[in-house]
């Protein structure tokens, strides 16, 4: 795939027209190509994206054209409309960061990552009973409503269901083979190959500790803690930085360097979003606020506050929260009480305080590990505090002439959650 200034761009002219064209896999990287995706991430990773599905639609036609059109492309379609493409952006800047321009490859990685992103959305969109996705019907709905199924009837929710788990385990299946068709060096493709079982692992186990401490009903703050770091710091910050300094071939203290600064930035993500989840505006989080509440979520949250009240011998508290917590029907009012506790418990505070703290350290630890006064230094710890939550710096000035693809936008606000997993 070739990735180039569109045509006809005031400024397509600037770079050698065969300076932005990957050549045959395997091939030396280019630098020039790497400054034209540091422009733009995220329409580097489209472009590619386009190229690698396309491919696999063409594949599932040939299965059975039926298949392809309402399961393929319905992958495809969910994965291109995508989020923030924030883990591929931090992939590509750990490894820019390190001094390498592996352009191909990270971008294949890049697209590897999103589809595995496709998997767990749709996969959570069952588990949780989710109506809508990223402004549209979430696929279990879209699936039975394709089939002329009322998503609400018994026999269109059981179908709906079933066919978006089928669905997920697609997405995974292209992403295992992106990932495996990308050339890399037989050095990096073991570190590589290490790193993509450890974060496919993670994420499902993260998943099911989540799933099972709504269903036990409560949690300790330190299996909180450890659900938040396999949920969102392991699999969406610290193993995509990874495989972008494995990419990079950089060495074992700049990789654990990086690794130690995106598990801060992706605990102090959870952290932030288990706040949002019961203060957060629903406008700006695109969920109804006390969600997590009505669901039971297991949260950190919430642990420091049934912790503080057992502490406190603080009975009423610790009543209101085994009353609500887990209620599908919990009214405004309800909410309100439980927000009342944990502003009391000074559970909140001490959240918002231990999220802070570890956006902090997430940026010491990258500025001991990588030079954060260059572009892509500056530009991964801009993103490591957009993820954290924390003020974000002014972006660097750009390093080259070449504007970005049409539509591109940076953007230093802090991430939001796609219904509560890191976008």
């Amino acid at each position: 795939m070739g990735l180039s200034l569109p045509a006809g761009h005031p400024s397509a002219e600037s770079v050698p027209r065969d300076a932005v064209r990957t050549g045959p896999r395997g091939s030396d990287p280019s630098p020039a190509e790497a400054q034209v995706v540091d422009h733009d991430v995220v329409g580097g990773v489209r472009q590619m994206a386009e190229a690698v599905l396309a491919e696999r639609i063409a594949e599932a036609t040939a299965y059975d054209p039926v298949f392809s059109e309402e399961v393929a492309r319905r992958v495809a379609d969910f994965t291109l409309r995508g989020g923030k493409r924030m883990r591929p952006r931090l992939l590509w800047w750990a490894m820019r960061a390190c001094g390498a321009a592996e352009t191909e490859a990270a971008l294949r990685l890049g697209v590897g990552l999103e589809l595995i992103q496709t998997c767990a959305l749709i996969q959570d969109d069952v588990m949780d009973r989710s109506r809508t996705r990223r402004g549209r019907p979430a696929v279990h709905l879209a699936l039975a409503e394709r089939l002329g199924r009322a998503a609400g009837s018994g026999r269109g929710e059981a179908f709906g269901a079933s066919a978006a788990v089928l669905a997920g385990d697609l997405a995974l299946v292209w992403a295992d083979d992106t990932v495996a068709e990308t050339s890399l060096p037989p050095s990096r493709r073991r570190q590589i190959s290490a790193l993509w079982r450890a974060l496919r692992g993670e994420m499902v186990a993260g998943q099911y500790l989540d799933l099972r401490g709504q269903a036990d009903g409560t949690a300790s703050a330190a299996s909180a803690l450890r659900t938040a770091c396999l949920k969102s710091a392991l699999y969406s910050v610290e193993r995509p930085m990874a495989l972008g300094a494995a990419l990079a071939g950089a060495d074992e203290r700049t990789t654990e360097g990086l690794r130690s600064a995106g598990r801060y930035a992706g605990t102090a993500f959870q952290l932030r979003d288990d706040l949002l989840g019961v203060f957060g505006d629903p406008a700006a989080t695109g969920k109804p606020s006390g969600d997590d509440i009505r669901e039971g979520k297991p949260t950190y949250l919430l642990a420091v506050a049934r912790a503080r009240s057992a502490a406190a011998g603080d009975h009423r508290a610790l009543a209101v929260l085994d009353r609500a917590v887990g209620d599908p029907e919990l009214g405004d009012d309800d909410l309100a009480e439980v927000r009342a506790v944990l502003e009391a418990t000074g559970a909140r505070a001490q959240v918002e305080d231990r999220a802070r703290r570890l956006g902090e350290r997430a940026a010491r630890r990258l500025a001991r590990t990588v030079d954060v006064d260059t572009h892509a230094g500056g530009r991964l710890l801009g993103l490591l505090r957009t993820v954290a939550g924390s003020r974000p710096a002014a972006p660097p000035a750009p390093v080259a002439t070449h504007p970005p693809y049409p539509g591109a936008a940076a953007s230093s606000a802090p991430a939001t959650p796609e219904g509560g997993r890191f976008p």
